[in-house]
């Protein structure tokens, strides 16, 4: 315990000066920004960060502001939570079942492959736009998160499942501490790319099928006016939002795939 806090204290300094050197990169590139728009001077070419933070500031004035992020938010998030679901459950099921893993090959081979603006043709026609956010999630995220997880669950030791057999373990014991250690890495993993995908697909969703209230509609509306600034504002409420949403969801995974010893000796190892 000595070991670790003296680490502790030894790392702590190193962090801060790694926070203090990303904050001055960020910065710098913040100056060079700013100084680039006041040499073009074009607000259609081109807005600084002083032009996109006024315009910004105008955006969370508007009486709808919250009303279309939260719109927005509410598709992706769903379609992303579906799709996680789904595939979480699918890679259950062919892990189990061989056959059935056979048959789905093809169309997750599929959702892959093709094109994603060929999805968002076909779900234009499909299911209209107000509901093409969500959809268009499902479908870009399923494939990442049933490929990553059915990797994890072969990848559990044939060993550890010998043993489980020879105890007598029950499948839930199992499930938690043969199973869940093993293809948990794999879920984290699937998961950062994944909630990246997510969105990049459902504001671009929201942009060619313009559902309203969304921000995708938004940022079509200030593409078409040529209001440039608006365009880079719209995009920093995506980026933010998507942090959130990122680090809410991977928080949330991360105590999932934290030991549970609890379960079975009857008391949480925090406590120890």
């Amino acid at each position: 315990m000595e070991e670790f806090m003296k680490q502790q204290q030894t790392n702590a300094p190193k962090q801060e000066k790694n926070r203090v050197k990303s904050a001055l990169i960020i910065l710098f590139w913040l100056a060079v920004w700013e100084i680039a728009d006041r040499v073009i001077d074009n607000r259609i070419i081109l807005s600084g960060p002083v032009h996109i933070i006024a315009s910004l500031a105008q955006q969370v004035q508007q009486a709808d502001f919250w009303l279309i992020c939260g719109a927005s938010f509410l598709r992706i998030a769903v379609g992303f939570i579906l799709s996680f679901i789904a595939g979480f459950l699918l890679a259950l099921v062919c892990h189990r079942f061989k056959l059935i893993r056979d048959f789905l090959e093809p169309i997750i081979v599929m959702l892959k492959t093709v094109p994603m603006i060929s999805f968002v043709i076909m779900l234009l026609i499909w299911v209209g736009n107000q509901a093409l956010t969500i959809y268009l999630s499902f479908l870009i995220v399923l494939p990442i998160i049933y490929t990553n997880t059915l990797q994890g669950l072969n990848n559990v030791d044939p060993q550890l499942m010998e043993v489980a057999k020879v105890y007598h373990m029950a499948p839930w014991k199992k499930f938690m501490f043969i199973y869940r250690p093993a293809f948990m890495p794999f879920v984290l993993s699937a998961s950062k790319l994944a909630l990246g995908m997510s969105w990049k697909s459902g504001i671009m969703a929201e942009v060619i099928g313009t559902p309203k209230p969304s921000i995708g509609r938004e940022m079509y509306a200030a593409k078409s006016y040529l209001q440039t600034a608006d365009l880079f504002a719209w995009t920093v409420v995506v980026v933010i939002l998507s942090v959130i949403f990122e680090k809410a969801f991977m928080f949330l995974l991360k105590k999932l795939s934290a030991p549970m010893g609890w379960l079975v000796s009857g008391k949480d190892t925090d406590d120890e």
